[in-house]
């Protein structure tokens, strides 16, 4: 089991990889168009920290992260409402998020080992909180790399989406109406830096084997599988790479293939809510607001 100090590292460092890709550029950069449509760099900016400031409440102020739930206006758009409430001009908006950010970790270590957190529709242990955010801040991350142009090398961090990704197999299924496979799957995992990332049973019939970082793409949805090189062997570990979410709600829309070469990134076919975070870590369910 991963400690929830070395998780809480690894969320501020990739939380400061992100932001080193925004910190410093002019405000016409954080206008740019991502692969979400009607979301620009700062709207992802945004909704991170707008997630960082629920999840804060949720820690803290249980009471008062329930009254936030029910007095949405419309819990359809609860992501977007979110985004926009905290847009803002950069100068602004960074501070916003830094602070945010290191105030959930404070709050997230101060948590009594056992203790659950309220959350959207669950509850969730500090560690489970830390790994959606690793997961999220990563994802979005991405579409910000892909709005700028940017390629990130994937990162040991992403052992955490990849476990994500590994314990939603049964939701992938259920959220879109298919049977939860009562069968296993032997996913085999290209690490970053050379090793192998293996989860379920060694002689599992049903296998999924590529890089990791193709495996992550995939369950948050920022590239098609036929744009990855992951292979499949068997009915059920084939059809999870066509439904794989590491995030809970209804099912994402995913993206299309990329026809256009590397004239730019590839857009979302529907808009950027996708997902509210589950107990992935505690319960197998999925995990990240707005993945």
């Amino acid at each position: 089991m991963v400690d929830l100090k070395d998780l809480l590292a690894d969320l501020a460092d990739e939380s400061e990889q992100f932001d080193d890709l925004v910190a410093g550029r002019s405000p016409a950069g954080w206008g740019l168009a991502t692969p979400s449509p009607g979301w620009s760099v700062g709207h992802q900016i945004a909704h991170l920290a707008w997630t960082d400031h629920v999840a804060l409440l949720a820690a803290t102020d249980a009471e008062a992260f329930l009254a936030a739930v029910l007095a949405a206006p419309d819990p359809a758009r609860l992501v977007d409402a979110g985004a926009e409430e905290f847009l803002a001009p950069p100068n602004e908006l960074l501070p916003r998020w830094r602070a945010g950010r290191a105030a959930l970790a404070d709050a997230l270590a101060g948590v009594p080992a056992g203790g659950k957190l309220p959350w959207f529709g669950t509850r969730m242990s500090a560690a489970s909180m830390a790994t959606a955010r690793i997961m999220e801040t990563w994802a979005h991350g991405t579409d910000v790399a892909d709005a700028l142009g940017v390629t990130r090398p994937g990162t040991a961090r992403l052992r955490h989406v990849a476990h994500l990704g590994f314990r939603t197999l049964g939701h992938s299924f259920a959220t879109h109406g298919r049977p939860a496979p009562t069968v296993p799957v032997r996913v085999e995992l290209a690490a970053p830096q050379g090793d192998t990332w293996t989860y379920g049973p060694a002689d599992a019939a049903d296998r999924v084997t590529g890089p990791a970082l193709d495996f992550c793409l995939l369950v948050t949805q920022r590239r098609h599988r036929a744009d990855l090189a992951l292979s499949a062997t068997g009915p059920v570990a084939d059809g999870w790479l066509d439904v794989a979410q590491a995030f809970a709600g209804p099912p994402g829309p995913g993206r299309p293939p990329r026809a256009f070469g590397a004239d730019g990134p590839p857009m979302m076919v529907a808009g950027p809510g996708a997902g509210a975070t589950g107990d992935a870590a505690d319960t197998g369910d999925a995990g990240g607001v707005a993945a």
